[in-house]
This record gives structure tokens, C-alpha cells and sequence, in this order.
């Protein structure tokens, strides 16, 4: 009980300001931890060739549809357990908590054995060129057999986040982060495995990763606690959980869509080439974009709690707070994005013909950059207050609604440079349809029902 309070009266009381920025921190360092690490295995792949690297972008679509499922499920089980918190419901966040888990336990198994059957017709799908798909194949196996504990893995890190337990979740990411980049050359070229050694390291550190994160559960560090015996109390609550993550799900669904979309195109117009340089830029952007999401998965459980407790101005404050922090963040990393833009492709792949196409897109997608912290805090600020249809189409846009529209039309008039450019238009036509949709919600929040007390009281 006593911690209970003491997280309430943290997430209730603490500057808005300082709250956010403890917790984005520990999520930040674990994003770029993780980014960290898939750029470990597309810069170690890329020396076994551009076929080699372009698997890692076909195995990314793959990975979406797993992160797809876990963020449904972690997000939907946090952001509800946030606000039961905020409400002082302990018993109520471990039965969401148990649910998510066995949820995520399960359906992971079913889509690694699943996909595992359906290996090579998979990979195909998600882009692979007849060059490509072998290593694809090798590649895609291990990810396959470590599903149900990257899946969970997904949904206890969000529920730790939610919490305000960001540091713990922190720990297991980063173990786990750092564990892969170990293992990388070893497995790849030491032990001779290649590709297939870069997916045994990423299983690996993702399956150690689950035990840490796991840990702080059985250990009582949280408030919430897992139990079968809890998730048999309200199985409906599942519905609760996916229709709250189903924002989550969309947007990480229609990025294993778009990737694969983007993969065919650019094998169309580009060859092996171009699906190589479109994978590394997205990595490399995706770990700009990290800083961004790390300080707005911060802020989603200040939502949260204080939605739950009716104090809606710190809603307002922290909003406020993340997209001009985010702003200025991003911004300085655009800028020295910028300033070696081909060096960083060259980085991964000293290829003239994949740093010739990647470097147009990379300088495209920075810029386009400044336009994300927007959507980012109005996406999560719906989802983390249970305003899951506003939250479900804001999600949508940037790499659905939008990108995948553009990136048709743009190929189909431009060739290469639609391919190249498609992300950054998308996310800038996001930007004005996100921007008045936020600002006017924040715009018609009730007072706080504490300064609605104290007036009746007076």
C-alpha cells in the first residue's frame, strides 16, 4: 500500500516537466538500445552483400506484425492499468497485467509455428527477391522460434512503462540489446553462420530479455501482478485490452504492410540495390525517431494516471511539454543527419549504386523529421485516455492511410524517386490532419475534479 501511494502521489504531484523527462529517459536509452542493435545486424549482414542486407529489411516487415501484437497488448493492458492506478485499483491492473501476458504467450506461439510452415510463401510476400530469399529464409527461422517471448517481452515492457517503472523496463532492453550486439559477429563470423547467425542473435537476446523483464514482476518490483488465477477473474477483459492497443496494432500492421509494399517496389524499379538502401534508411531514421517516441512513451502513462485522477491540466502541460522537448530533440539530430547523410549510409553498405539512392531518401525523411513530434504526442495522448477511435485513425496515417497511397502514385509517376521520397510526404500530410485534431481536444478538457472539490467545498 504504501508504494501504491507513493506512486500516486509521484505521477500526481511531481512537475510535469521533471515527470515526463524521468520517465522518457530510461525509455529513450532503451529504444536506441534497440535500434542500436538491429543496426548492429544490418551493418554486420551488410558485408555477406546487397542481398543479405535487403533480407534484413524483408525480415522487418516480419518483425512488425510481432511488434504489432505485442503493442496491442502491452499498450492496451498499460494504458488501462494507468488509469486504474490513477483510480487506486491495484486488484483491477493485475488482472489486466495477467491478461496481456498470457494473451501475448499465446498467440505468439501460434504465429511462430505458423509462420515457421509457411516460411518461404511468407517471406515472398513480405518482398523477397529470388536473390534475397534464401538468406530471408535463414534469417526469418530464428525470429520465428523467439515470437512468444519477443511478443510478451512487448507488453511487459509497456506495462512496466505505464506503471511509471520506466527504469526497469529500461534494464531489460538494454541487457538484451547489448547481449546481440555481442553475439552478432561472433555467431556471423566466427562461428560461421552468417545471416542465420544475425537471427539466432537477435532470439537470443530477445528470450534473455523476457526472463529480465519477467523478473521484475515475480520479484513484487511492480504494482501489478501476474497470476493465471488473476486472468481467469475477467477473461472479457481482453476485449478491453485489444480495443484500447487496437491503435497500437494498426500502426505496427501497416508498417509490416508498407514494408512490404516498399520492398516489391523497390525490387521493381531498383533491384537488390535499392531494397538494401531503403532498409538501412529506415533504420538509421527510425533511430532518430526513437529519441522522439522514447520522450512520448514517457509521457503517455503522466497521461494516463492523470486522466484517471482527473487532473486534466497536467494532461495539458505534459503534452505540451513532450512536443516542444521532442521538437528540439529531434531537431538537433536532423541536423547532424544531415551534415554526413551519405556517410551514414556508406556506413552499412560501401556500395555507390545503394549510398547513390539511400542518401535522397535519408535527407527526405530528416527533414521530414520536424513534422513527427506532433503526431507522435496526439496519438499517444488518445490512446493512453482511451480515446481509441481518434487514437486507431491517427495511427493509421503515417504508414497506412497515407503512405501507402502516396508510395503507389509516386512509383507509378516517378519510378525510383517515389520510392525514395513517399515516407517524407506522408509524414508531413500527417502533421495537418494530427495538428487541429489534438489542439482542439486540449482546447475542450474539463477542469480538474480536485479544483471542482475545492469549490464546492468553499
Amino acid at each position: 500500500m504504501k508504494q501504491e501511494i507513493s506512486q500516486y502521489e509521484k505521477m500526481t504531484t511531481w512537475p510535469v516537466g521533471r515527470l515526463v523527462i524521468t520517465l522518457g529517459i530510461p525509455t529513450t536509452i532503451s529504444m536506441l538500445v534497440t535500434n542500436i542493435y538491429n543496426m548492429a545486424d544490418t551493418y554486420f549482414v551488410s558485408e555477406l552483400g546487397n542481398s543479405a542486407s535487403g533480407a534484413v529489411g524483408v525480415v522487418f516487415g516480419l518483425m512488425a506484425i510481432i511488434q504489432a501484437f505485442g503493442f496491442m497488448f502491452g499498450h492496451g493492458a498499460g494504458s488501462v492499468i494507468a488509469r486504474k492506478l490513477g483510480q487506486k485499483d491495484v486488484h483491477s491492473a493485475g488482472v489486466f497485467a495477467s491478461l496481456s501476458v498470457t494473451a501475448c504467450l499465446v498467440t505468439g506461439t501460434l504465429i511462430g509455428i505458423l509462420g515457421l510452415m509457411l516460411i518461404e510463401p511468407m517471406m515472398r510476400l513480405l518482398g523477397s527477391t529470388e536473390t534475397i530469399l534464401p538468406y530471408a529464409k535463414q534469417y526469418g527461422i530464428y525470429i520465428l522460434i523467439a515470437t512468444p517471448f519477443t511478443m510478451t517481452s512487448f507488453a511487459l515492457n509497456n506495462i512496466l512503462r505505464y506503471e511509471g517503472k520506466a527504469f526497469f523496463a529500461m534494464i531489460g532492453l538494454t541487457i538484451g540489446g547489448v547481449l546481440n550486439m555481442i553475439c552478432d559477429p561472433i555467431l556471423i563470423f566466427g562461428c560461421n553462420m552468417g545471416i542465420a547467425g544475425a537471427g539466432l542473435a537477435t532470439a537470443i537476446s530477445q528470450v534473455i530479455g523476457f526472463f529480465i523483464l519477467l523478473s521484475m514482476f515475480l520479484r513484487g518490483k511492480t504494482l501489478s501482478r501476474l497470476s493465471l488465477t488473476l486472468a481467469k477473474e475477467n477473461p472479457k477483459g481482453i476485449f478491453e485490452i485489444m480495443a484500447t492497443g487496437f491503435p497500437s496494432f494498426c500502426r505496427q500492421g501497416l508498417t509490416s504492410i508498407a514494408t512490404m509494399t516498399l520492398n516489391n517496389l523497390a525490387g521493381e524499379v531498383g533491384a537488390d540495390a535499392a531494397v538494401a538502401a531503403m532498409s538501412i534508411v529506415n533504420k538509421i531514421t527510425f533511430f532518430i525517431f526513437a529519441v522522439g517516441l522514447g520522450i512520448g512513451q514517457g509521457f503517455q502513462p503522466v497521461a494516463s494516471f492523470n486522466y484517471g485522477a482527473k487532473i486534466y491540466s497536467r494532461v495539458k502541460k505534459a503534452f505540451y511539454f513532450t512536443l516542444w522537448t521532442g521538437e528540439v530533440l529531434l531537431g538537433i539530430c536532423v541536423v547532424a543527419g544531415l551534415l554526413c547523410s551519405n556517410h551514414l549510409i556508406g556506413l552499412f553498405r560501401n556500395d555507390p549504386a545503394v549510398i547513390e539512392i539511400g542518401t535522397l531518401s535519408l535527407q527526405l525523411q530528416l527533414l521530414a523529421l520536424f513534422f513527427h513530434p506532433m503526431t507522435i504526442c496526439a496519438n499517444m495522448m488518445f490512446q493512453s485516455i482511451g480515446e481509441n477511435k481518434k487514437a486507431t485513425f491517427l495511427s493509421m496515417l503515417r504508414s497506412g492511410i497515407l503512405f501507402i497511397p502516396v508510395l503507389l502514385i509516386l512509383t507509378h509517376c516517378f519510378g525510383l524517386f517515389g520510392v525514395q521520397s513517399a515516407q517524407a510526404i506522408a509524414d508531413v500530410l500527417a502533421f495537418f490532419i494530427c495538428a487541429p485534431i489534438a489542439i482542439h481536444f486540449l482546447k475542450n478538457l474539463p477542469e480538474d475534479q480536485t479544483e471542482l472539490r475545492s469549490a464546492e467545498n468553499s
